[in-house]
């Protein structure tokens, strides 16, 4: 049973004129200091035409120009940070697949906030002092790991720093030590109930209450299969490497969006093609100021990410502003002959249908001058043992399924059980095969 728990009331159930007057006197200085300590700041604002001082309004904020990850990558390694080398305690970066890591650091105070945070976060999923918190993000320069670690430590929780990978004994621990709290990625936690099953490890008979999954896109039809398999309450948790790392919102027991820690991290939505913003309640992209940040301060920084924020009082409590489940990146909208897909829209439809695996992969190719999708998707054993026209109902089934959903007919191929490699990180979903050069 997860709790109702809310770690610093204080903030999280702020009136809102209350709320709104911090975040003003907050963005004015985060302005003003990055302006005086990044030299890029002070180039961006300056061609923009404007100064900290033009800065008299939360509205003001769009008068400055937005941070894209180009911009980072651009200052590689150190050219956004705001401090002295020898103030800053620690350094994450992104993965670099997609071209030059970014590159952020934390001072002691970047620290100390970033296990605030964490520790709002994992209280929403009923974290205490008499929990254990298996830690299955991954240690290093990702940010999950430590970012749980610190904020689980401030509540004083019992950490178990396991890390990713090694699943077997994942399961012996989560078994014997007793585990109530799990954090990794949701397409891990099935994996680890696939293996529990190959293994004769009943879940039923573990002490898990919550899970806190992240780092990347998942479903309400995912969630229900992973509460359904793991026997936990299951809770989506948003943060990224330029921000902050995990913490920038998490779902409470109400599963009703994600509170956004918005006395650190300002939110704006806008249209990805316009960059003008939405009204509430709409979708657009997600845009992020940091408004405590020493090491690297943002200033509207474009997450690309594909969301919606809602204000109002939470039954749990609580009054900061809730974002929408993540359902695609403006950058990962796939254009198939005219109609926009995402990645998500599939996974939904995918895991309705009894007796398909919620493994799969998307491939992209550009046979002649139109892109095409197929989706690889597993079967049960069962399903897989059947007689081939059986198998071929199967499968025109599954691409009904999904045209309605989608509005486009795409290719579906089945593939035997485990044939589709699982991840112990992030799940790799989506694979382009087009050569765009």
């Amino acid at each position: 049973m997860v709790d109702k728990l809310i770690w610093n009331p204080k903030a999280e159930s702020m009136l809102p004129k209350e709320r709104e007057l911090l975040q003003l006197e907050r963005l004015q200085h985060i302005v003003k200091y990055a302006y005086e300590n990044v030299p890029y700041y002070k180039k961006s604002f300056d061609a923009a035409k404007v100064k900290p001082s033009d800065i008299k309004s939360l509205k003001d904020i769009t008068k400055l120009p937005y941070t894209s990850k180009d911009d980072l990558r651009s200052a590689y390694p150190f050219g956004m940070f705001a401090v002295p080398h020898e103030e800053i305690l620690e350094i994450h970066t992104s993965s670099g697949t997609t071209g030059r890591p970014v590159v952020v650091g934390y001072t002691a105070s970047d620290i100390e906030l970033w296990g605030e945070v964490m520790a709002r976060a994992l209280s929403m999923a009923g974290t205490t002092k008499a929990d254990w918190v298996q830690n299955a993000y991954g240690y290093g320069l990702f940010t999950g790991g430590l970012g749980v670690h610190y904020g689980a430590r401030k509540i004083g929780a019992n950490i178990i720093p396991i890390s990713a990978g090694n699943t077997k004994r994942q399961l012996e621990i989560m078994r014997d030590f007793g585990t109530t709290v799990l954090t990794c990625t949701p397409s891990y936690t099935l994996y680890l109930a696939e293996v529990a099953a190959e293994e004769g490890i009943d879940l039923k008979k573990c002490k898990l209450k919550a899970g806190v999954f992240g780092a990347e896109m998942w479903t309400e039809t995912m969630r229900d299969e992973i509460e359904k398999r793991l026997h936990l309450t299951a809770l989506n948790i948003y943060g990224l490497t330029e921000i902050i790392g995990p913490g920038v919102a998490q779902e409470c027991i109400e599963k009703t969006g994600l509170h956004l820690q918005e006395d650190h991290f300002y939110p704006e939505i806008i249209t990805p093609d316009t960059l003008l913003p939405v009204a509430e309640g709409h979708k657009g992209e997600l845009v992020l100021t940091t408004l405590t940040r020493e090491g690297t301060p943002m200033i509207r920084f474009r997450t690309k990410d594909i969301t919606g924020l809602r204000h109002g009082v939470c039954k749990c409590g609580r009054s900061t502003v809730k974002m929408d489940r993540i359902t695609g990146r403006s950058d990962d909208m796939m254009k198939i002959r005219g109609v926009i897909v995402f990645p998500s829209q599939i996974e939904k439809a995918l895991l309705e249908i009894p007796g398909i695996e919620p493994h799969y992969k998307i491939i992209i190719t550009r046979p002649n001058q139109l892109d095409e999708l197929e989706v690889h998707v597993e079967t049960s054993k069962k399903l897989f043992s059947d007689e081939v026209r059986h198998i071929e109902e199967i499968k025109n089934n599954i691409e009904s399924h999904i045209e309605r959903a989608i509005g486009i007919r795409i290719k579906v191929t089945l593939v035997e059980p485990k044939s589709i490699q699982r991840s112990e990180g992030k799940a790799k979903r989506v694979f382009d095969m087009r050569n765009l050069k």
